[in-house]
């Protein structure tokens, strides 16, 4: 398995890739026909903010399963494209979160006592004690805008310092925001409130821009500081503001366009301080970053599940031994149902039944859904199956209850096709021992793994001897068999489980008879 890292991080995070077994190819800088052909043969990508992952990139990259972000901004890799080719994107939201909010801090400080201003002028000689009266930040108000993690933690360490905190976030609840001592307020009266606003939110579309120059006279006589993104701030109209005494200052750590341009109208007003993007930059931050990027990436390439994946389901590290035995068993219960309904798949609901309910199931439904769509797409997994769902127009339901009345759990898979319904039941006996237990409301015990054949049969002497015989004359071994009928002399169905795929001769011969209704050779669990 390859490895492409195309932007520096940490050694600790190497190691990890290198102690799994991987062949770790780091290459700084591509750009280009060189980037495509380096991530050719790609099974993972770890980047930073360095590297644009394009559809072109992607496209490029065949065997790809991750994009690793050393960090947490996403706007350099299209998440859409990526989801598009099954890849998961994941970020590392976590590494850097006490060196950001301290940087935020920092910033705080130094713009409210003219820190660097000052520094400058002493070393160049001068004594400006009387020209810096400084701003105390206790009694004063703090205007968090976007409450996530570094958001939460510069509000929390602000508040000891005695700054009051009010906070605007549309995502977040009024329970969480008391818990951090935050008031929730909207977004125009969080600027009017405060004295001092920090930014923290990702670049979207919907935040690009969001602070310009109605926003910043809202903030008359305050200060700002963003360490988040850049492009959330009208850099313009904040160095006009600045400059024209709206505001008291500014400090800024980063910008819509890295490096900062020489001629940016920030670097022109003595009140306003930028530092080159440090928010990140300690070696803990680093070192974090790189392992928690390298740690997700081995997951994904492994199979498992991704903690922090944008656009995949994701759980959390504890509780996945739990649900792990359930996400083959949903995948081959969605490949069976989708192959056994007639016509096209219009809808796809999930149920879980008794203990399992309990559980975080997001991946487990993603891998139902990978198994109805993967006879039907010839590159699905649990990245793309619920983007594919919705492409096609699917309603996908899910349902949980704590009664489960044969079995202590239950995954249930159910497609509908707006006409008619099939369900595919499975459950997990003693020692995680997955078994089909039921189809279509036949009662079966079958084993989910390798090759499959269901039939459907008049129930009458003779019948299954001779599918036992048309299958052994065409040289398919038969490992097990488990039949269930309506009623006696109804309509039963048998599956059987095989050695090998059943040939098309095989399935002619036995769909020339009347007595079978329908045969369906399926493949489970990645077999030929």
């Amino acid at each position: 398995m390859k490895v492409l890292v195309t932007d520096p991080i940490a050694d600790a995070g190497l190691e990890v890739l290198t102690d799994a077994g991987y062949d770790v190819e780091t290459a700084y800088e591509l750009e280009g026909e060189a980037l495509l052909e380096a991530v050719s043969d790609a099974n993972g990508l770890i980047v930073r903010s360095g590297t644009e992952v394009t559809e072109t990139v992607l496209d490029a990259a065949e065997e790809l399963a991750i994009v690793g972000r050393a960090g947490i901004g996403v706007d350099n890799i299209d998440i859409d494209a990526a989801t598009d080719e099954g890849v998961i994107v994941a970020n590392a939201p976590e590494g850097n979160v006490r060196a950001a909010a301290e940087h935020t801090v920092a910033m705080t400080f130094a713009a409210a006592r003219s820190i660097p201003q000052a520094h400058v002028r002493l070393k160049d000689g001068e004594w400006a004690k009387s020209d810096y009266l400084g701003t105390e930040l206790d009694d004063k108000t703090l205007g968090v805008v976007g409450l996530g993690r570094v958001g939460q933690e510069v509000a929390k360490k602000l508040d000891s310092m005695g700054m009051d905190i009010v906070a605007y976030d549309p995502y977040i609840s009024e329970d969480r925001a008391e818990r951090i001592g935050a008031d929730l307020v909207e977004f125009e009266a969080c600027l009017e409130a405060a004295d001092f606003v920090t930014v923290h939110t990702p670049l979207t579309p919907e935040t690009e821009g969001l602070i310009s120059d109605e926003e910043l006279e809202l903030l008359e006589g305050g200060y700002l500081i963003n360490c988040a993104r850049g492009g959330v701030v009208d850099e313009d109209a904040l160095a006009a503001k600045v400059e024209d005494g709206t505001l008291e200052g500014a400090a800024l750590d980063v910008f819509a366009e890295e490096p900062l341009s020489e001629d940016s109208p920030l670097l022109f007003v003595d009140d306003v301080i930028v530092t080159p993007h440090l928010g990140a930059s300690t070696e803990a931050a680093q070192e974090n970053v790189a392992t928690q990027t390298a740690e997700q990436v081995v997951a994904a390439i492994e199979g498992e599940p991704v903690a922090n994946a944008l656009n995949a389901p994701s759980i959390d590290e504890s509780a996945f031994p739990r649900v792990e035995p359930y996400i083959d068993l949903a995948e081959t219960a969605g490949k069976v149902a989708a192959q056994l309904l007639d016509g096209r798949t219009e809808s796809v609901e999930v149920t879980y039944e008794g203990d399992i309910a309990d559980e975080d199931v997001e991946f487990v439904t993603a891998s139902a859904l990978k198994g109805v769509f993967e006879p039907l797409e010839w590159q699905v997994n649990t990245v793309n199956a619920p983007q594919i769902a919705e492409d096609r127009g699917v309603d996908v339901t899910e349902s949980k209850t704590r009664q489960a009345a044969d079995f202590q759990s239950l995954v249930s898979v159910t497609v509908g096709n707006g006409d008619s319904e099939l369900s595919v039941d499975g459950t997990l006996f003693a020692g995680n021992d997955p078994r089909i237990v039921r189809i279509d409301g036949y009662r079966v015990d079958a084993i989910p793994h390798g090759r499959m054949v269901i039939t459907r049969n008049t129930d009458e002497p003779g019948v299954i001897g001779l599918i036992g015989s048309i299958m052994g004359k065409h040289g398919v071994n038969i490992a097990g068999m488990f039949n269930a009928r309506e009623t006696i002399g109804g309509e039963a169905l048998t599956v059987y489980n095989v050695d090998s795929d059943v040939p098309e001769a095989a399935r002619d011969e036995l769909e020339a008879d009347d007595r079978i209704i329908g045969v369906s050779d399926i493949t489970l669990n990645g077999q030929n």
